[in-house]
This record gives structure tokens, sequence and C-alpha cells, in this order.
């Protein structure tokens, strides 16, 4: 199959997993708020190995083959997470949106509908997401792309349940949370179809590539996710989340990679 091809479908699953674990907020029954902790946590969790065992590592791998020193290597995943971090923070500066619990950030745009301003702060979550399974895809590296787009998928699932249930809490109805995620999965592909066409250009952009989107997720991991999972008493609960999340990615990275 064509890389780039690929690289979407497989960014488009994960993706289209939000809307999937978003289902069971149709269902009568009450989620805890330390259970969704726990939910974040774990996608939390799957990120993160995500970053450290599906991108970083095999980055490195690949900036060692083309003949860079282990130093050099070293070197060009630091300046490649560091980009990744800045677009997100640039991103976080410029483009408007709000979290559940942290509440309005970016510029202020007094006009623009309360509900954008979510789905705007859930595609930034996404979007580091799909661009780091079209990477991987994008470089025919299949072998590490597929478990990392199971994982991603995983997490998606409640992640999706958490968004649909906050969206209710805050007074929408369910199909509309039900849309909301829907949408803001569809942002996936739309990072794995960049991904994977950029790193396709050639082959030394592999190592810039996933050093890139593991900063970007990195950002996402440590500003958003896991502060939000922590939230009102839900560190312990956000905490098993992570470490089960992390053990999960990382058996299905090394079990299947």
């Amino acid at each position: 199959m064509n890389p780039i091809l690929a690289g979407v479908i497989a960014s488009l699953c994960a993706g289209l997993a939000t809307f999937v674990g978003a289902l069971p907020v149709l269902l009568p029954v009450a989620y805890t708020r330390r259970a969704q902790g726990m939910m974040l946590g774990f996608g939390g969790g799957v990120m993160l190995a995500a970053t450290a065992f599906s991108l970083i590592v095999p980055g490195t791998e690949a900036a060692i083959a083309q003949g860079f020193s282990q130093i050099m290597a070293a070197l060009i995943m630091v300046a490649g997470v560091a980009l990744g971090a800045i677009l997100l923070q640039v991103a976080n500066e410029r483009v408007p949106h709000e979290h559940f619990i942290k509440g309005r950030e970016g510029i202020d745009v007094t006009k623009l509908k309360r509900i954008w301003l979510f789905i705007f702060a859930i595609s930034l979550h996404n979007f580091p997401e799909g661009l780091a399974v079209g990477v991987n895809f994008g470089s025919e590296n299949f072998a590490d792309g597929l478990p990392l787009a199971i994982g991603i998928g995983l997490q998606n699932f409640p992640e999706g349940l958490v968004v649909a249930l906050s969206l209710v809490a805050q007074k929408y109805t369910r199909g509309y949370a039900l849309w909301t995620t829907l949408l803001t999965g569809l942002v996936e592909p739309v990072g794995g179809f960049i991904g994977a066409a950029v790193v396709s250009l050639g082959e030394f952009l592999l190592p810039w590539g996933m050093a890139f989107a593991a900063g970007a997720m990195l950002f996402v991991i440590s500003g958003d996710i896991i502060p939000e999972s922590h939230e009102q008493g839900r560190e312990k609960e956000g905490t098993i989340g992570v470490m089960v999340g992390f053990a999960v990615m990382m058996f299905l990275d090394i079990g299947l990679g």
C-alpha cells in the first residue's frame, strides 16, 4: 500500500476510536470523576510510552543508520522535540480554545461559540497523535506504525468518553457531544497525511519528523492531559491510569513492533 495512504487510513481509524469511545454517553450510566481521571491518565500513559518507544527510539536509530554519530543523533532528537513543543505552544497562544477545567486560552474571540472553543482544544490534542502515526507509516515503518496506531486508538476510546461526558456536563445534548467527538477525531487523519507526506519526501527527514511528533505529544501530555487527570483530588486515579496506559503501550510496541 502507498505509505501516505496507509498513514491516512491508520490515523483515521485511530481518530474514529474517539467517536466510538464516546457512544456509552448514550447509556444511563453515571461515571464518577475518579473514573474519568483514570481514563484521562490512561490516555496520557499511552501517549507517553508512544513518544519513547514509537518515536524517539526509532528516530534515533534512523539518524544513526543515516551515518550520524550517537551524539549527533541525540542532538537531532533534542532539536526536533523542542520544535514540536514550540509549535504546540504557539498554537496554544494563537488558537482560541477552552479546556473543561483550565478554562479559556489563546487569543480572545468573544463572538465564537463556546462549543467551537472546546473543539479547537480537543483538536490540539488529536493533531499530534495523527502526526505521529503518519510519520511512522510514511517512512514505510509499518512494524512500528501498527502498534502505535493501535495504542493511539486504545487511548482515544476513554478520551472520547471523557470528552462526551464533559460536554454533557456543560449542558450540551448527547447528540451534540457525539458530533463533537466525531469532528475532533477527523483531525487525526489530517495530521497523519501531513506526517506521512513530509517524511516520504526524503529519508533524511524521518528522524526530524519523529522527534517533532514526539515533542508535540509531550507538550500535550504534560500541559493538558496529566494536569486535567489530577484535578479535583483525582491524583491517585490519574497516576494509576498513566501507569496502566504506559504499560499497555510498552507491551504493544515491544510485542508487536
